[in-house]
């Protein structure tokens, strides 16, 4: 007899489903590029950008008319080991703040002209201290997973991702830490403003979560169940929906980068669809960035989270469009093209 299936199976069953790049659309950027009133590569990475563009929405002239922030907010109930310089009650009133309009998030929003949606994931359950226990059941985790799937449903042509939930940086360490191995310390910050005390605090938790699991590790969806949040499935099933259905993606910092790094693990061209939008000032964040292989588009010091980074790195792949489409050729314009040597 066949053994039923497991809620992850599911997941796993996605990645055969994701298509890949039109390398063709690519090809007519960069021909278009080398016509344009400009020397040839002057733009940069601009120029990679546009590319980028036009191959995953399968078109040589790529447009943005519906870029969407997702913001995914959780709470852990490994902040009750101290591991915040916050109260878990914060993550509520953000929301309420995202709501009014009183949030950095929604001034970068307005600023770009992008629309923003904010998921409350069951704020008043906070998931499983993880140094006791998984934070999540297998078919919770899937189950939010499938959430972050459905969210970005409704004509969404490009996904920026943020998060918003006290805790999460240690969540995001320890999933690091699950992965990739090294010390405890090689991945743990001062998210949002630890003190020496509260880091060593924080270094030590995660360093327990990880051995308390460590013998189901090896399988990154446990990983993203026993040492997560519901945040992290969402922002995960999130990437995966978008790469099925050619949504180019910019991720934000270290905890949106930890959900990537997930299904990274599973397959490494899983994030082919995403660009780093920026370097966050939590440390560990540019190993990570190598790891996944990205380079980020931004350094601004920024360590706040709610897709901050990833809707300020929007700005530029909109003038990397812009520049695309909206240039003249040298015919076009009647500029003489190189001369002949």
């Amino acid at each position: 007899m066949t053994a039923p299936k497991s809620p992850f199976d599911s997941i796993r069953d996605l990645f055969a489903l994701m298509p890949v790049a039109s390398e063709a659309s690519r090809q007519a950027v960069r021909a278009r590029q080398a016509a344009l009133t400009k020397p040839p590569g002057s733009l940069g990475q601009l120029e990679d950008i546009a590319g980028f563009l036009a191959a995953w929405q399968g078109k040589p002239e790529p447009s943005i008319d519906r870029p969407l922030v997702a913001v995914f907010a959780a709470n852990h109930g490994v902040v009750e080991q101290g591991v915040s310089a916050y109260p878990a009650s914060v993550t509520r009133a953000m929301m309420d703040n995202f709501t009014a309009g009183g949030a950095a998030i929604n001034q970068i929003c307005a600023a770009h002209g992008i629309g923003l949606k904010v998921f409350d994931l069951a704020l008043d359950v906070p998931t499983k201290d993880i140094t006791k226990a998984p934070a999540l059941e297998e078919k919770e985790a899937a189950a939010t997973f499938a959430f972050g799937m459905e969210a970005i449903a409704g004509d969404v042509d490009l996904l920026c991702l943020g998060e918003m939930g006290i805790g999460n940086t240690t969540i995001a360490a320890a999933i690091y830490h699950g992965l990739y191995g090294g010390m405890a310390a090689d991945w743990v910050g001062r998210g949002a403003g630890l003190d020496d005390h509260g880091l060593a605090r924080k270094i030590a938790v995660v360093e327990a979560a990880v051995a308390r699991h460590k013998e189901h590790l090896a399988d990154p969806l446990e990983v993203m169940r026993r040492l997560g949040g519901r945040e992290i499935a969402a922002i995960a099933g999130a990437i995966m929906a978008a790469r099925i259905e050619r949504i180019p993606v910019i991720l934000d910092g270290y905890v949106v980068c930890a959900a990537a790094a997930i299904l990274h693990a599973l397959d490494e061209r899983a994030l082919d669809n995403c660009i780093a939008g920026h370097l966050s000032a939590e440390g560990a964040h540019k190993e990570v960035l190598r790891r996944l292989g990205k380079k980020p588009l931004l350094n601004l010091g920024l360590r706040l989270g709610e897709g901050s980074g990833a809707a300020l790195a929007f700005g530029i792949i909109k003038a990397a469009m812009a520049c695309h489409t909206g240039m003249a050729t040298f015919e076009e314009a009647k500029v003489p093209g190189k001369a002949v040597e």
